[in-house]
């Protein structure tokens, strides 16, 4: 157990004595209210913070969760504490189901998906409102009895209530410290490159939605017995979602406890002002301090906090020796002949455009093979396809004989396959330790969060990167950029690696330091397939070259021979008239 849960379980328990030390029933409402907020505030940065799917329906799932638990007790005379998995869980099947349609259709991202979520509350209350569950008249809770977990009514309200809110802090520790965290990070920053890496980015959306849904509907429960009088009108708004988001903003997304430091804020905030019977002057006050947060603090409150607090890491001692084995030249492995990746007939056409056309190509076990031709002629394509990253119109890939064809990325990555991008595209918010630590853990490495970074550290010393690994990507220039997407691919450990014009752009002494390097990855025992219009790098590391044209393999053999085939060299220069 390490020092965050002790010091959540440590603060729970010390709010948990309020209620016996005699203190008015207001403070103990007050109290809930900043325990309400964080649960709802906490729940919706699982989904929204973690991974940039915005949603404003987290008012729906809350008021899901107030109705189960207000019907449940209320009409059914369920014991009230039973009722709050039953709403929890309601909730969360709700999002879950909405989720599995949504997030399999890849243009209902960003402000498409906050308007449909937005949409969901105003058709559950519209349900809610017309049908046996509300009817009109609401449900009163009053004659609800209320679990005695405390000396009195309304500390028991709180109690459950603060239990809550502990349960959600250590909820949303646990995943931002997990694989699952890293994930929705990588998704939240670049969701198609995220699968690519190996996230199964669709499970671990579900997951995210499902967990963020369930906690919302538990705080729905809870407040059902608060107000002891559930109407859809009241419910059904607004207010909740725009609360939340405004919270989780002001304390900052990219943080477990941000969205806690957004409630307790703004709760003090509106209490403070409407105390003072000036709630129009609170509502422009919180305005002012959200505009004021997001121009000066856009990483919110504790983001700015912790960036002004945090030093740089060194290398540890021990990763350092195990990184500087990791730069020694081994021994070139010599072409075994083993097919390793053979793909038939692969097609791909985008809206009537014939990317690629029967393309069949072997790779073969140990080789360094260039892809090469004219601008669109489907090489960057065909990385795209074998990567998993588009699927094929046709044709079939078979890898040490699996077939790829039909599998998700991130299965591709799992099986050993990485690629680097022609434009680097490296995540944004994650420093550079962190962009090649993910790999590590979701490509075919698959380590643990700890081994991760052992490796991550490696081979950003096996490319000269390990004094940039608290930087992020836009701190970096060209070469390093394109030396990061190097690495990347490297710390998945594969069996095969893509190189997507990994040259293009950089200086001459770049290109030779680009090239040592790429000998060096092969030396390690990778088969490489590079798309390159360097010819001088081509001629110095491709034992065999293929060359597309019009997304037609037109020739396969030695550099030399290939060089002089009349159809490729029409293909580049073009066929001589008289």
């Amino acid at each position: 157990m390490n020092k965050t849960v002790i010091g959540i379980l440590a603060a729970g328990a010390l709010l948990a004595s309020v209620p016996w030390l005699g203190v008015p029933a207001f403070y103990e409402s007050f109290l809930y209210l900043l325990c309400h907020w964080m649960i709802l505030a906490l729940s919706w940065n699982i989904l929204s913070g973690y991974s940039g799917y915005f949603s404003f329906g987290h008012g729906a799932f809350f008021g899901i969760g107030m109705y189960t638990s207000a019907g449940l007790a209320a009409n059914l005379n369920w014991p009230f504490l039973w009722t709050l998995p039953a709403a929890a869980l309601l909730a969360a099947l709700l999002g879950m189901a909405l989720g599995a349609v949504v997030f399999r259709v890849k243009s209902v991202r960003g402000e498409l998906f906050a308007l449909l979520t937005l949409a969901i509350t105003f058709v559950v209350g519209t349900i809610v409102l017309n049908t046996r569950i509300d009817g009109g008249p609401g449900i009163y809770l009053n004659s609800v009895a209320i679990p005695a977990i405390g000396p009195t009514a309304s500390s028991s309200i709180y109690l459950m209530a603060l239990l809550g809110a502990v349960a959600t802090l250590l909820i949303s520790y646990r995943i931002q410290a997990s694989r699952l965290g890293m994930g929705l990070f990588a998704i939240h920053d670049d969701e198609d490159v995220a699968e690519v890496m190996g996230v199964p980015t669709f499970r671990y959306k579900l997951l995210a939605f499902g967990i963020s849904c369930a906690l919302a509907g538990l705080a729905g429960g809870i407040h059902a017995l608060f107000v002891s009088y559930v109407t859809a009108g009241e419910t059904f708004t607004i207010v909740v979602p725009l609360t939340v988001v405004l919270m989780s903003v002001l304390g900052g997304t990219r943080h477990w406890a941000g969205p806690a430091v957004g409630a307790v804020a703004i709760t003090c905030l509106m209490y403070f002002f409407t105390a003072g019977n000036n709630p129009i002057a609170g509502k422009a006050a919180v305005g002012v301090i959200l505009v004021l947060v997001i121009l000066f603090m856009p990483n919110g409150i504790l983001g700015f906090v912790l960036k002004r607090t945090a030093g740089k890491r060194s290398v540890p001692p021990a990763l350092a020796a195990q990184a500087a084995a990791a730069t020694e030249a081994a021994p070139a492995p010599a072409t075994s002949g083993k097919v390793l990746l053979d793909v038939q007939n692969l097609s791909k056409a985008f809206k009537g455009v014939q990317a690629l056309d029967g393309v069949s190509l072997q790779v073969h076990e140990g080789e360094i093979l260039g892809l090469l031709g004219p601008n669109g002629s489907g090489k960057s394509t065909f990385i795209n396809v074998v990567s998993g990253h588009f699927p094929a119109t046709g044709g079939q890939m078979f890898f040490e004989g699996r077939q790829l064809a039909g599998l998700e990325a991130h299965s591709i990555a799992q099986a050993g396959i990485a690629r680097t991008y022609q434009i680097p595209r490296p995540f944004a918010h994650l420093t550079v330790l962190q962009n090649v630590a993910l790999v590590a853990m979701f490509g075919g490495a698959a380590l643990n969060h700890e081994e991760a970074t052992q490796e991550a550290w490696k081979w950003l010393a096996f490319t000269g990167l390990q004094d940039k690994a608290d930087a992020l990507p836009d701190d970096l220039n060209l070469h390093q950029r394109k030396f990061l997407e190097l690495t990347r691919a490297l710390a998945s450990r594969p069996r095969l690696v893509l190189l997507d014009e990994v040259l293009s752009g950089l200086t001459p002494g770049e290109i030779n330091e680009a090239i040592a390097l790429i000998r060096k990855i092969r030396d390690r025992g990778a088969t490489i397939v590079f798309v390159e219009h360097v010819m001088r790098a081509v001629m110095a590391l491709a034992d065999r070259v293929a060359v597309l044209n019009y997304g037609k393999l037109i020739a396969v053999g030695p550099a030399q021979e290939v060089m002089q085939n009349s159809e490729v060299v029409s293909a580049y220069l073009g066929t001589p008239h008289a």
